[in-house]
């Protein structure tokens, strides 16, 4: 990579396009690492984005989250606009990126106090994967549930964490989308084929605790996927198809009209699946995963004045999947609404406001299933309606000098979830006691406050500090069951009230050009989902009832980094991060093995280190070797003294990842991964061991003609069989998934 001769010019550097975004891990410099263009097209992408700077100011830009709408490549405030670097032909490269998750505010990627990674547009694209839970997964640090993809589990069983931070069905980090937050009212998971990847400008990941800024939910991080600008008219497609009666169909059509500017986005997506229990259990009922899903959305963009600009947003998705036998069934409906304005003035700073509400129904079906797997009936039926409505306001200032320079923002936001579960039970026997219907559910209201300041002492020396306060409040909380005699139960919760305040200090470092240090030390926690208070769930025979006595986790935390670039296209970082996570919610197996209770665990303590090595062979080959290690072991269980010492379910401490990539415009684009898991554990009492997974993936594509592409992918190119689930009943993971289609890109 090239030296960097000062920090101003730093900021804006070309730095090398690297190969394969889904492998690009955690940049304990928050470095973001990309591809470089052929260098036939070099000089043009530059100025490209040069001019697109340069008019950013007076066009409303979809590549910055709504918190400050601001565009990509935009200068940092109170500092000049570095000249255009200059592109050579043995060294092709772009102008740094800028980054917006870390602090809520633009900045360049490479100044950002925080741990950062960014999967750019080119290297999603790029990617063998098919969805967008199995494009975030192959970074080595962050994980789902589950080891199922999307593609045949529902949303249940594909929460997010990272770092190893108690894995869940919940999310414990928090996904926007242009700044809204994505994660589902009532449970927190994430409806990940929600979320096409066709309008998506990059990805950007920030682990550790981010509850200083975002509040609840960002007690393991932020994941906010940014939207593509609306430059002009401009059309993108792919079509492809593939083994398993895997089909995909994607279209993204854009236009300006003067100060207007409008874009529409739509994708289908079928599959067969394929079976998911082990052929040892297999039964008579057990058969391939089918699901299907449709997504539209539009927004639209309009520049009031060169000031003032708005956004709107509507989104449409609908899904629809099959478990493997005719009684295991998820749906669900999404409509969202969200819109934007942002005010940018000379002498008070800019302000951005956003307000935004969602409803959906998820249904699900369960099965009660034979020993030996040749018969099943249907068990019960949930149909869990939910909605929710956001605000937020942020406040950016102009920056001011007092012993250097300081980037003040402050900000508040308020969101209301609501949602209930009605189910209806079928049990095999019926008494006058038995259980045949229930209902859950409640109304959960939080709202948050959040200074912050990012204080430059010197170009090469910046402190950051932030301060939030949030108070959560859970309301019109009920459980009601219905017996066969006619007999209902029903039990009221009282209403609860909780605070948190959540404080972040950070101190990035550049003791001379080819070093970069990072520190910081965080507090984060995240309350107990309407699910989790009240919701009861079934995977396979294991039953997980709630608790609405949870209180609300609680996270310390301190990590630090060093990046190092010994050479123009060699770049090494290491991250150590240390986490105590107080009152974890956990499944706790309950005495006599009858099944599991979300409980709060006691303590976890969940520590590791990251590492990666990018390295550019050469133009055209360009490796990347990245390692995490978690060590994540329970050290307090009051009343489950068993646990103690146990190691966190559904948490590898290996996770590994190795790719090579061959680029030439001329000829072909080929990319190979290798990605490594360790063992892991379904239950918290260690007794579900899985074995680790070693799993190759590709992808090849060239140019037919025009702007038409030619592509191939496969996800396990090997079949490598390894589980993915013990719940009941074992399940597998994806096995060779291959696919091949056409792919338009920026026809008009």
């Amino acid at each position: 990579m090239p030296r960097r001769s000062s920090a101003l010019t730093s900021a804006n550097r070309l730095l090398p396009w690297l190969l394969l975004p889904s492998l690009a891990w955690a940049q304990p410099g928050a470095t973001e690492t990309v591809r470089a263009p052929d260098a036939s097209t070099a000089a043009t992408t530059a100025a490209t984005l040069h001019d697109a700077a340069a008019s950013a100011r007076h066009a409303p830009s979809e590549s910055a989250p709504a918190e400050s709408q601001a565009p990509v490549a935009t200068s940092i405030p109170g500092e000049p606009n570095p000249p255009a670097a200059a592109t050579t032909l043995d060294e092709p490269s772009i102008p740094a990126r800028t980054v917006v998750t870390g602090t809520r505010t633009p900045r360049p990627v490479r100044d950002v106090p925080s741990t950062t990674v960014v999967l750019p547009r080119e290297e999603i694209d790029r990617s063998p994967t098919l969805t967008q839970d199995s494009l975030v997964r192959t970074l080595p640090s962050v994980a789902t549930f589950r080891r199922t993809p999307s593609l045949v589990a529902d949303p249940t069983a594909q929460g997010l964490n990272v770092r190893g931070l108690a894995p869940s069905g919940v999310a414990r980090t928090l996904v926007l989308l242009d700044g809204v937050p994505v994660n589902d009212p009532l449970g927190g998971w994430v409806f990940w084929r929600s979320l096409p990847r066709l309008g998506l400008e990059r990805i950007e990941v920030v682990p550790g605790g981010g509850s200083a800024l975002y509040g609840s939910s960002a007690l393991g991080g932020v994941v906010q996927l940014i939207s593509r600008p609306i430059a002009g008219p401009a059309l993108d497609a792919d079509v492809t198809y593939g083994n398993r009666g895997t089909g995909l169909l994607a279209a993204r059509g854009a236009q300006r009209w003067g100060p207007v500017a409008a874009a529409l986005e739509t994708e289908l997506l079928t599959s067969n699946g394929y079976p998911i229990v082990t052929p040892a259990q297999r039964g008579a009922i057990d058969s391939d995963t089918p699901s299907n899903h449709v997504v539209l959305n539009g927004r639209v963009d309009a520049q009031l004045s060169d000031a003032l600009s708005l956004t709107a947003r509507a989104n449409l998705f609908r899904e629809n999947q099959n478990g493997g036998t005719r009684f295991t069934t998820a749906r669900v409906e999404l409509a969202q609404l969200s819109a934007n304005a942002r005010l940018q003035t000379d002498t008070l700073g800019t302000f951005s406001l956003d307000l935004f509400g969602r409803a959906l129904r998820f249904e699900q079906d369960r099965a009660r299933v034979a020993q030996d797997r040749t018969t099943e009936s249907l068990a019960a039926s949930q149909a869990v309606p939910a909605n929710d409505q956001g605000a937020s306001l942020v406040w950016t200032a102009p920056t001011w000098s007092v012993g250097g320079v300081h980037h003040l923002s402050a900000g508040l936001d308020t969101r209301r979830l609501a949602g209930t579960s009605r189910e209806r039970l079928f049990p095999p026997s019926q008494a006058p006691d038995t259980v045949i219907a229930r209902e859950a559910g409640g109304t959960q209201w939080a709202s948050g406050l959040f200074l912050q300041d990012l204080y430059a002492i010197t170009p090469d020396l910046e402190l950051s500090a932030a301060l939030r306060l949030d108070v959560w409040r859970n309301t019109r909380g009920l459980q009601r069951v219905d017996r066969v005699s006619g007999a209902s139960d029903a039990t009221a919760f009282d209403d609860r009230t909780e605070n948190q305040l959540s404080p972040r200090l950070g101190l990035r470092w550049r003791p001379w050009d080819a070093l970069t240090l990072r520190a910081s030390g965080y507090r984060a926690f995240r309350a107990p989902t309407l699910n989790e208070l009240y919701r009861p769930f079934q995977v396979g025979t294991v039953l997980t009832a709630a608790n609405a006595d949870l209180r609300a986790e609680r996270l310390w935390g301190a990590e630090a980094g060093v990046e190092v670039e010994p050479l123009r296209t060699l770049t090494a970082r290491v991250t150590g991060f240390w986490n105590v996570l107080e009152d974890p919610i956990t499944n706790v197996t309950l005495p006599g093995g009858a099944g599991r209770q979300r409980q709060n665990l006691g303590r976890a303590r969940v520590r590791g280190v990251e590492a990666s090595i990018d390295w550019r062979l050469s133009r055209r080959w360009t490796t990347l070797l990245a390692y995490t290690f978690v060590d994540p072991t329970v050290t307090a269980a009051p009343g489950q003294p068993d646990l103690v010492g146990r190691q966190l379910a559904q948490d590898p401490r290996h996770r590994g990842a190795v790719s090579l990539t061959f680029e030439d415009p001329s000829l072909v684009t080929a990319t190979v991964q290798l990605r490594a898991t360790g063992p892991q554990f379904e239950d918290d009492l260690n007794e579900r061991r899985m074995g680790g997974a070693l799993v190759v993936d590709a992808a090849l594509s060239r140019r037919l003609f025009w702007k038409v592409d030619l592509f191939a992918a496969v996800e396990n190119l090997f079949d490598r069989e390894y589980l993915a689930g013990r719940a009941g009943v074992d399940t597998l993971g994806p096995p060779l998934l291959a696919r091949v289609g056409l792919r338009l890109r920026d026809a008009l």
